[in-house]
Parts: C-alpha cells; structure tokens; sequence
C-alpha cells in the first residue's frame, strides 16, 4: 500500500544498507517528500558540516502520492546541505523516478559517507547493489541512464546522475534524470560529485494498494479536467512555460544584461511562437496530462542536428535576456548544453551576465577569460562560457565557485554587481516594481527563489474578492489585500500563504503547475485531503495538511538558524533599492524596492509565521506545531 514504502540508510563508505518503516506518526505530522527530508536532513547532518565533505548527507526521496493515479504524481526531491550557500540544499524534479523508487519500494533514501571507487546504486524490489561506475565517468545523464540499461538488460530502468559538472564539483551542478528533468538549484549534484556517486538506478514492479480506486479514479478525472480546461492549462499544453517571456518582457520585469535594464527590445525571436520552427511535439512526466515539455532538434551552428527537450522561461533568461541574446538557436543550444553537463540554468545564465558586466566594466579582461570576449549579444562568448564552467576553465573555474566566491576571489568591488541572496543567484526576473515577489525570493530557505514562495498570481490584477477567497482558506485572513502588484499592503500573507500552498505540494509529490502557482483556478489544499482519503484512507483536514507544511517549513528555518543564518540573510542587494527600473510599461518604470516599507514587510512576514524579530522560531511556534522537542532523534 501507500504507507508501506520504506527509508533506506545506506553508507557509501562502509558500502551497508539498512531499511526502516516510515512511523506512521511522522506520516501524520510530515506526509512525505520535502517535508520529512527536512526532518531528516536536520537529524542527520550534523552542526557546520563541510558540504562537500562524507558527514553531509544526501536525501533522496518520493512525495506521499507519486506514482498513484494523482495527477502529476511525479515529483523527485533531493536535499543536502548546499555546498553553494552553506545553508538548506533542496531540489525537485519531474519525470519517472520517482514513481518507480515507489514501485521498487522505497520512499527515502538517506546517503552518508563517500565511496572508496565511482560508484552507483542499483535499486531493484526492496534491494539495494553498489556497483563499479567507473566507466560511467565523464558520461552525460542521459549516456548515464542508456549504459546502465544496457549493463543491466533493461530498458525500463530510471537513473538519477550526474554530469562533468557534478564530477568536477561545481558548486551549482544538478542531479538529473531522463533527457530533461533536472534537479536545479543549491548543488545537489556537487553533493553526488563528492561521494563519488555518478548515479542511482531503480526498477520497480511492486504494488502501491489504492483503497478506493473507482472514486479515485472518478475524482481525479474531475481534477485533471478543471486543470486542462483553463486558460493556463492549455497555454502550456502548447508553449509550456516559454509564454510567460512575452508577458514579462514587454511589460518590463525580466533583468537585461545582468541588471542594467529590464526589457529587452527586439527579441521577439525568443518568444514561445518560434519553437515551432524546432519542435516535432510535446511530452510529460509521469501522470501529466499538460506535457508542457518541447521536444526539439537544433537546427543551426556547432550542435546542429543534436535532440533536447525543453526549454522553460528560465533558459530565455538565461541565456537570452541576461546576457543580451536575442537568437532562439542560442537559447536552446544553452538548454541542451547545461543538461548535457549537468549545470544549473539559472546560475549558469545568472553569474555568465554577471561575468559579462564585470568584464564590461573592465574588472575582468580577457587575460582572466583565456582570450573569450564576454561581449553582451555574444551567442559564440555564452555557449563557450557553459562549457568553461562545467570544466572549470580559465574564468570558467571562477564562475564555479558560486556567486560569493568568485566574487571574493575576483575582488575590485564586483560582489556589488552580483544578483543573489544567500548566495544563490536569481531567476532572470527583475522584482522592483513587484514587493511581494522581491519579499518572496529574500527569504526562501535556499536562497533567491521562485519555487518556494511566489505569489505569482499577484501580477494578474485580480479582484480583491478573488484574493481573499484564495488567500483566506484554509487559515482565516482579514489583513489587507490588494490587486495592484506594486503595493505593500497584504503581501507578506501572500509569501506566507504561498509558502505553505508549496511545501505541501511538495510534500506530496505533486507538480507545482497543478496547484495554485501560475493560475487561481488550480487545485490546493481544498482538493488534497480527498486525494490522500482515497489513495490511503487517512483523513486529512485542509488546516491539517497546511499545519504539516507549517511544521516542515519551520524545520528548514531551523536548520538554517544552526547553520548561522537569520534576518541578516533575507536581504536583497542594494540595486533593487538604489538603481530604479529604466525601462518598461510607465506602470513599472522608475520603480526600485523601499527599504523602509521593505523592513515592515519583513517584519510582518516573521510575525505571520511567528518567529522573533531576527527570523528565529520563537518557543510558542515550536509547541503550537508540537516540535517544541524536536528533532530529537533520527527516524
């Protein structure tokens, strides 16, 4: 059945596996996915461990309804203590992995130690194998996961792996599965790299017991119905995310070269419309009726002919508005390259427009880049610079160090040209005119983020009405709210709210593009009590499942609070408040974060979630959420 998938400890270093039950109890106060890794992780990594070292643990895991009839019950979470930050690793992904580590009977995996040789694991019903990956070195993931399958004489084997960047320890490598799910952000492949662990390979084909299958089945259906029947459902079922670049861009809320603009003219060639001129149709994860993923043949220049799949927004960005790209050849090809070398595309993108400014500026010159001429509009410059990461090569081995050493070994006032917070670089999305969003990525437990807390449907304008039916449920809100997304007013709930809206998506296993994240008409914590009743039979109330969340959310604060970090670190840099946007719609333009609305906002943000004035859970949090003892032991 459902709750009977197990934890796997297993020790590269003396090569040992042990399994246990999932508690009930931990079930009932934790689901499964983020929420119980968070636990898990905060238990078994101990108080300032190295990331890169064998005491840091690495956290493989299965939300509580993949591989279940539920739809996009797909998710793969991975966490560690990021070697980017120092503070929280975490990372998601779609595709079938995670289904089938159900299936083969797991739902965490809790890796500690470092093998002696290339190593990786082999998961098969209920059975763990360390086996030789010596020859998988140097290998791409989708090469990882073709090899093992021949070893193995199984094609219906899933691989999670990692890429050169992964064995050469950059600090943002991903871990990554099939041709496109990636594990981005926070380093969870250098955490792979430094356990000398390539992989981890599973086949499953035991049963996940639905207790009520034919009402499942009936309310799923219902589900997935709503989901693809509005606007944004078929929006992506046709471009995925690539149309949100088109909205942001020409209203004036992308970052272009690096921070120096927020709109780029004449890019109309990066819009979504033109993947049509690459793409041959469409693909999902597991039990996802959007497919939202192109499948696509690059048509010019060096990796003409090559097969990917993709791209998001973030690789337009990245590889297009930041560093002044105007060429959709250039975007994809950076797609391709950053998966084929297991990168993260948001760093990459990010800290790539930052080298550009940097050289711009003349605090880099081309003796520091090898001859590259990091020139804005450079397609040739952006496709070197990925493959200079990923190896570490010249400026390249800089650029891998992350956002905070690069700019310390680099020096002559470049960290105030950095985007990051924590550490971590941000999406190419430019926050100045939108406080809540600016709030959100300021203080997301891994750093600058828009997968942890944002109130993206702040940008639509919608009705104060339609706020307040979402933002009051299934906690009770009378604060105030407002549809115009340039205020202050309301959005620190609106952080707050969606924080919970995703952690319990994630402790789920669900996709974020079928809850309330890009659309208010989305299913959330109304619809997943039911979902879990007929899956499991356990009974669930909307405020039960948001107080789970509550409760892991604040278990990543406070593994964030042991590692050193507080108030000091929900900060953004001083360019969103000293440099006002130039360009844009006359609703955007001019804007620039205040800083004094900014510190009441951030001060009534901790208040929501009752923490003190430095960001610490106070005591009366932690025995509301009955963890006012823990973590006190390891599962």
């Amino acid at each position: 059945m459902a709750l009977n998938k197990k934890i796997a400890y297993i020790d590269l270093s003396a090569q040992t596996v042990e399994q246990a039950p999932v508690p009930l109890e931990m079930r009932k106060k934790y689901l499964g996915g983020r929420g119980l890794d968070a636990y898990l992780l905060y238990n078994h990594c101990p108080k300032g461990a190295d990331p890169l070292g064998p005491e840091n643990v690495l956290l493989v895991s299965a939300g509580f309804l993949v591989g279940t009839p539920a739809s996009a019950s797909a998710r793969t979470h991975i966490m560690a203590k990021s070697p980017l930050t120092g503070a929280l690793g975490s990372s998601n992904m779609g595709g079938f992995f995670a289904p089938e580590l159900r299936w083969a009977g797991f739902d965490h995996l809790v890796i500690k130690g470092k093998a002696g040789k290339p190593t990786y694991l082999f998961i098969s019903d209920g059975q763990i194998e360390f086996r030789d990956a010596s020859e998988l070195m140097g290998l791409a993931p989708p090469q990882v996961e073709q090899a093992i399958r021949e070893e193995l004489r199984d094609d219906e084997i899933k691989a999670l792996s990692i890429g050169i960047a992964g064995e050469n320890l950059v600090r943002f490598a991903i871990v990554e599965t099939g041709l496109k799910n990636a594990g981005g952000r926070t380093g969870m492949g250098a955490v792979m790299g430094s356990k000398n662990l390539k992989a981890i390979a599973v086949r499953g084909t035991m049963d996940i017991e639905i207790k009520h299958p034919e009402k499942l089945l009936e309310y799923d259906l219902d589900l997935i119905n709503s989901i693809t029947s509005t606007k944004f459902g078929r929006i992506m079922q046709k471009w995925g995310t690539m149309f949100i670049y088109g909205v942001t861009n020409s209203t004036g809320l992308v970052r272009v070269r690096n921070f120096q603009s927020n709109q780029l003219p004449d890019s109309e060639d990066i819009e979504c419309e033109n993947i049509e001129d690459y793409s041959f149709g469409t693909e999902g994860c597991f039990g996802c009726s959007l497919h939202c993923r192109h499948k696509y043949i690059i048509r010019e220049g060096p990796y003409a002919g090559t097969y990917a799949q993709g791209p998001e927004y973030t690789s337009q960005g990245a590889f297009g508005a930041e560093v002044g790209c105007r060429s959709f050849n250039t975007v994809l090809t950076g797609n391709h390259l950053v998966n084929h070398f297991g990168l993260d595309t948001l760093e990459t993108g990010s800290l790539m427009a930052w080298a550009f400014e940097l050289y711009e500026k003349g605090i880099i010159t081309d003796k520091d880049t090898g001859g590259l001429k990091l020139e804005w509009g450079s397609d040739e410059a952006v496709l070197a610079l990925i493959e200079k990461i990923a190896k570490r090569e010249d400026i390249g081995d800089t650029l891998a160090e992350g956002p905070l050493r690069a700019a310390e070994k680099i020096g002559k006032d470049s960290i105030k040209y950095l985007i990051h917070v924590k550490g971590m670089s941000n999406l190419h999305s430019d926050e100045r005119p939108t406080p809540s969003l600016a709030l959100g990525i300021a203080t997301g437990t891994r750093g600058s983020d828009h997968l942890r807390s944002r109130p993206a449907i702040d940008l639509y304008h919608l009705p104060e009405p339609v706020l307040r039916k979402i933002y009051s449920y299934p906690v009770p809100y009378d604060g105030p709210l407002t549809s115009d997304y340039r205020d202050y007013e309301g959005k620190p709930w609106q952080v707050f709210w969606q924080e919970m809206c995703y952690m319990a998506v994630d402790c789920l296993g669900i996709c974020k593009y079928h809850t309330k994240f890009l659309s208010p008409n989305l299913p959330a914590f109304k619809e997943w009590p039911e979902l879990i009743k007929l899956i499991t039979d356990l009974d669930f109330t909307p405020q039960e499942i948001w107080e789970i969340a509550e409760r892991a959310y604040n278990i990543e604060r406070l593994f964030n609070n042991r590692e050193g970090f507080s108030r000091k670190d929900d900060a953004l840099v001083d360019r969103y408040f000293d440099e006002p946007t130039p360009d844009g719609l006359e609703l955007v333009r001019g804007k620039s974060i205040d800083r004094d609305k900014f510190r009441k906002m951030l001060d009534e943000y901790y208040q929501h979630h009752g923490w003190d004035s430095e960001g610490v859970p106070t005591g009366e949090t932690l025995k509301r959420l009955g963890i006012e003892n823990e973590p006190t032991r390891a599962l």
